[in-house]
C-alpha cells in the first residue's frame, strides 16, 4: 500500500514512550518522548538534547537570564524501551 504524495511517514514512536538514544552527544540516556514531529522524522525528548537559550526579563523572571531546553533529535537516533 503506497503512501500519498503529501502525507507524512508513519513511526512506531509516539508522544510518552520511554525511548533511549543509540547514537550521538546524549548516547545511552533515557527519556520520555514529550512531542513527535513526523514532517521533520524528529521526537523531542524529555532530559535529553538540551540547548541554552536566552531569556529577556519579564515581570515572571526579572533577572532574565538563559534557559535550557530539549531540542528535537532524528527519531533514527532513538529506540524505544520496553516498560
Amino acid at each position: 500500500m503506497a503512501r500519498r504524495k503529501n502525507q507524512p511517514p508513519k513511526f512506531k514512536i509516539k508522544k510518552g514512550d520511554k525511548v533511549k538514544v543509540i547514537t550521538g552527544d546524549d548516547k545511552g540516556k533515557e527519556g520520555e518522548v514529550l512531542r513527535v514531529i513526523p514532517k521533520e522524522a524528529k521526537v523531542i525528548v524529555k532530559g535529553v538534547n538540551l540547548k541554552k537559550k536566552a531569556v529577556k526579563p519579564t515581570e515572571e523572571n526579572p533577572k532574565g537570564g538563559f534557559q535550557y531546553i530539549e531540542a528535537p533529535i532524528h527519531i533514527s537516533n532513538v529506540k524505544k524501551v520496553e516498560g
